[in-house]
């Protein structure tokens, strides 16, 4: 199908299109690239304390066939490595994606030197081997209406009662602290978990299992999920060759005393599938291999409340007497170790609207860059509940986040562990002690 040339038409593009790819929250180190080389690894090495020896071998094939029919640009090396190293972009990406907690003996030695250095976690400092350079807007804004660190400002807008600030050199992105309370936030956890993932949502899962419905009451009830038919139509034990199953068959979700003895090893516990979502996506589905909108791909419309919510936070970033329209949005999934590497997102139509980048679970690094990676980033603690907009230049800006802290005292995870406290709740809570999930919702017309 012809896509709209409307959506081909970019206001404020300066660079060609493959030099400004996306990326995926990524497991492991961080001098690794999402390429072709490790893509099955992403989606396989999240959960597998919990599969046999079976199921890591037939999921490292399966995904490994995945990858190589539906493995999307956007996986590609943003830059060849050697040159990667040397931009300021990178360095920093680096930095905090190596950098180590003090531990308790040297941590008030570690906090006088972070505040000699001049950052004082407000930003604008030294870096290094500590936080100090990294904004903190939640502190900002308990400290009341003193005087801000250069280059920020309060950007507060009739109508919108609650703080936004910006940055003078970093035209059209916006930060509000605590946009959401203790509840909202849990209750978007679990819709991400619960509701998000459910067909046709595509998912990261989707080309290796298909769609995959009730992932998250399976994952409570400690379902396991099996392959009941290979995508050729033949039972499971009747196929011989590991290529019949380059595409997903039919999968169903049994108790443990369902599963016969010869099915074990192929069989993937449901609560291991949770841990290797990556990303799901909402309302129009975007293809990553031609990196644009499909409208013929099924989907269905962004939930009201979604929406609602998202055309609310948008007002600070929105041109006088327009209102944002919620068509798509993608859920980022983030593991232990997990990070999103430098990247602009410049695939709607027009960039006078905003990305409404909502934050959930475990506080995180933000880098916001510049056009190209060689200008180095500003640095920012994003934490549960925050909301970044990010309209016109912005959109033009290099971003992503190297790091998020699954470590017990830096999670600010406080008011989550106290509000997901009912039995209901307990395996959700479990993920989100060690997990960041982030939902962006976009106007794509």
């Amino acid at each position: 199908m012809a896509f709209p040339a409307a959506l081909r038409r970019q206001p404020y593009r300066s660079r060609p299109r493959q030099d400004r790819r996306r990326s995926w929250p990524s497991r492991g180190g961080g001098d690794r690239n999402l390429d072709r080389n490790w893509f099955g690894a992403l989606l396989t090495s999240v959960g597998q304390d919990h599969q046999s020896e079976g199921e890591k071998q037939e999921g490292t094939a399966r995904t490994a066939a995945a990858a190589a029919a539906h493995l999307p640009a956007m996986y590609a090396e943003t830059e060849p490595g050697a040159a990667a190293e040397r931009t300021a972009f990178r360095r920093a990406e680096k930095q905090y994606k190596l950098y180590k907690p003090p531990s308790r003996k040297g941590r008030s030695k570690s906090r006088s030197r972070g505040k000699q250095a001049g950052g004082g976690g407000f930003g604008g400092g030294g870096g290094g081997g500590d936080l100090s350079a990294v904004v903190d807007f939640h502190a900002l804004l308990a400290a009341g209406k003193g005087e801000l660190p250069a280059g920020i400002r309060r950007c507060d807008r009739a109508g919108f009662h609650l703080p936004v600030f910006c940055f003078l050199d970093r035209p059209g992105f916006y930060f509000i602290p605590g946009a959401l309370s203790t509840e909202e936030q849990c209750y978007w956890i679990r819709e991400s978990l619960k509701t998000f993932p459910q067909p046709p949502n595509r998912t990261n899962l989707t080309a290796t299992y298909g769609p995959i419905s009730d992932l998250l009451i399976a994952a409570k009830n400690q379902k396991i999920l099996v392959e009941v038919e290979s995508s050729s139509g033949k039972p499971r034990d009747e196929q011989n060759n590991v290529g019949e199953n380059a595409h997903p068959g039919k999968f169903k979700f049994v108790d443990d005393s369902e599963i016969q003895k010869e099915e074990r090893p192929k069989s993937t516990m449901a609560a291991a599938l949770v841990r290797k979502l990556r990303w799901s996506t909402l309302g129009l589905q975007f293809d990553w291999s031609k990196r644009n909108y499909d409208v013929s791909l099924p989907h269905s419309k962004i939930p009201d409340d979604l929406a609602t919510l998202a055309k609310k936070m948008a007002v600070p970033a929105m041109p006088s007497g327009e209102e944002f329209t919620a068509e798509a949005a993608i859920v980022n999934y983030y593991g232990p170790s997990d990070m999103l590497g430098g990247h602009v997102d410049d695939m709607e139509a027009d960039w006078t609207k905003p990305i409404v980048s909502i934050s959930l679970g475990c506080k995180c690094i933000f880098l916001l860059g510049g056009k190209t990676r060689d200008e180095a980033p500003t640095p920012m603690f994003l934490r549960s509940g925050d909301i970044v907009l990010m309209a016109g230049e912005a959109r033009e800006r290099f971003h992503g986040v190297p790091r998020i802290f699954t470590e017990g005292d830096q999670q600010d995870i406080s008011g989550l562990v106290s509000e997901l406290s009912d039995d209901d709740d307990r395996f959700i809570l479990d993920y989100i002690h060690n997990s960041r999930i982030n939902i962006n919702i976009r106007q794509v017309y």
